[in-house]
């Protein structure tokens, strides 16, 4: 086994974008998933759904950068708790559309403003234009990161 470790954790910078992520999402399952029967992916696959109403199961994926069969194992669990509603696309039939139902909605409403607080605070401490050349560059890794190959 080769001495040298090409990924130390404490210089790699996508295990520092894993911690970030898994350091903001901890309390998500302490504070919610029970009383909800909702876990974090499920949570992704909400918000995405109560910002883009109308969006494919196909469409949930590429917007979260989920598998597919996340996705779907994450929809079947929602649909079963009544909180999102599946029906054929008006244009193509074979296609389905899925939507927050009444009750996912209220759900959504009751959880939403604790990650929005949540974010606030997280970048309260950086000015406008550090926020907006985040941003950018975390574009910049998105759109790299969706180019990668699978191998």
């Amino acid at each position: 086994m080769p001495a040298h470790n090409p990924l130390p954790i404490d210089r790699s910078l996508f295990f520092r974008m894993v911690l970030a992520v898994n350091l903001t999402a901890r309390p998500f399952a302490r504070l919610y998933s029970r009383r909800y029967h909702l876990n974090l992916t499920e949570w992704r696959v909400m918000i995405t759904l109560a910002s883009k109403p109308g969006s494919s199961a196909n469409d949930v994926a590429r917007l979260t950068g989920l598998d597919k069969m996340t996705v779907s194992r994450s929809l079947a669990s929602m649909i079963r708790h009544g909180y999102v509603d599946r029906r054929s696309a008006a244009d193509d039939r074979r296609r389905s559309v899925l939507a927050l139902t009444a009750r996912g909605r209220r759900v959504f409403h009751a959880i939403a403003p604790s990650g929005a607080a949540r974010e606030k605070w997280l970048f309260a401490d950086f000015s406008a234009a550090e926020r907006a050349t985040f941003v950018r560059l975390l574009d910049r890794v998105i759109a790299r990161a969706g180019a990668l190959p699978d191998d």
